[in-house]
């Protein structure tokens, strides 16, 4: 049976992944950076069997090891890892203090881009040394919209995303001789606590009106691209950046 390790997935998007990947069949370990109890609250309510729940932040090079180790010891292995943990904090360039700046790009990267990149690298040398050989795997990224259409109030974000698109098709190059699929996700506006803020606020109705849909996206819907990515798509969608934005930028 496949199993998976999809980072941030204690709430929001994170929680429909693992959701729709264990509705599929998949083994998951429900990773939280700090709140235990609401990764084991998930892992609790997964449909079939074997689910276990992780922690760790992703800003940190060792905690990124312990956790991988963790999701490897209790699922016995893993098939695929799904990048989606993530961090969307306002830092406008005309209103925030140099140190200030600093910070958010640095805490932003260190999770959006770092934290992947570190996550991946351990991925693929657990695949490499398992008995039998790297035998295939995949890499899924929760990147953004943002990446192209651009973050003016959080540039740390839209750039980090960015970085992890160029990283996700560099690496599907690296890893094919290894059979390693390595794909993302772009999507725009997501009905998850990260973006309430927003929607709910005097702009909500203007990004709601970005989509010819008239509407952002619901969590489940991003999931489901990314499960397909994670377990069902053919190989040769590696490399590819999936846009799941409902029409709202095209390019």
């Amino acid at each position: 049976m496949t199993s998976a390790l999809v980072t941030g997935s204690s709430r929001g998007i994170g929680r429909q992944i693992a959701l729709a990947l264990a509705a599929a069949g998949v083994r998951v370990a429900v990773h939280a950076g700090r709140d235990v109890a609401a990764a084991e609250r998930v892992r609790d309510g997964l449909p079939g069997e074997g689910h276990v729940a992780v922690s760790g932040d992703v800003a940190s090079p060792d905690r990124c090891a312990d956790v991988l180790a963790a999701a490897v010891d209790g699922l016995d292995g893993l098939d695929v890892l799904v990048n989606n943990a993530g961090v969307f904090r306002a830092h406008p360039v005309d209103a925030t203090d140099y140190p200030g700046w600093q910070q958010a790009w640095r805490s932003t990267v260190e999770v959006n881009l770092f934290g992947p990149a570190n996550l991946t690298w351990l991925f693929v040398d657990h695949r490499r040394h398992r008995p039998g050989g790297p035998a295939g795997g995949r890499v899924v990224n929760v990147g953004s919209r943002g990446a192209y259409r651009g973050e003016p109030v959080t540039p740390a974000y839209g750039a980090s995303k960015a970085a992890l698109h160029a990283m996700t098709q560099s690496l599907a190059v690296a890893l094919a001789p290894l059979g390693i699929v390595t794909a993302a996700v772009a999507p725009g506006f997501v009905q998850t606590e990260m973006a309430r803020d927003v929607l709910d606020g005097p702009s909500g109705d203007a990004v709601r009106a970005q989509s010819p849909f008239g509407r952002v996206a619901r969590a489940d819907e991003v999931a489901d691209v990314v499960t397909w990515l994670a377990t069902a798509a053919p190989e040769w969608v590696s490399g590819t950046v999936v846009d799941v934005n409902g029409a709202s930028y095209l390019r």
